[in-house]
């Protein structure tokens, strides 16, 4: 995997102070894609054991309180484990909420195992592709009114979307 950006302490995605990580590499090619660079699975740096650690070092500052996986598309990382044993030791180590956005529908991700596995990590999903003709700058955590900010546990448990 690769990677664009690490955002230590980041306030503009997700609730809080939180640590976020911009996955390169996208499918989508969403209208309107505003990290277009991201789109390229080469771009930026690879992903190594050594930044894992310093991501997780990160994490576990006591001002952080979760992480934010964006992109590209996170959910296109299934190429290595690098995303998914990422998502685990979050959890694992951490016990910090996981926000993750992709493009892919909830329902869509369930169809694939290895999408599964990583969403099973993730507390808070935004889903749906950007469409820029249902760009809305006042909507929180999403860019669009298709997208959807899905409480992942409870709609596993409730065998439905639970939207927050």
């Amino acid at each position: 995997m690769n990677y664009a950006k690490i955002r230590k302490f980041d306030v503009s995605n997700g609730p809080g102070v939180r640590t976020t990580l911009f996955v390169s590499g996208c499918t989508n090619n969403c209208e309107g894609c505003f990290n277009k660079d991201l789109q390229n699975f080469n771009y930026g740096d690879k992903w190594t054991k050594e930044i894992e650690d310093k991501f997780i070092e990160y994490v576990k500052n006591t001002n952080v309180n979760g992480v934010n996986i964006l992109g590209g598309e996170p959910m296109d990382q299934i190429k290595d484990k690098d995303l998914y044993n990422l998502l685990k030791r979050i959890k694992d180590e951490t016990k910090k909420s996981i926000w993750l956005w992709s493009g892919y529908l909830y329902e869509d991700i369930l169809k694939n195992e290895d999408r599964m596995a990583m969403l099973s990590f993730v507390d808070v999903l935004v889903d749906g592709r950007f469409e820029i003709n249902k760009r809305n700058i006042s909507l929180k955590y999403r860019g669009s009114s298709n997208q959807r900010v899905i409480d992942i546990p409870k709609s596993i448990e409730n065998r439905g979307i639970v939207e927050i």
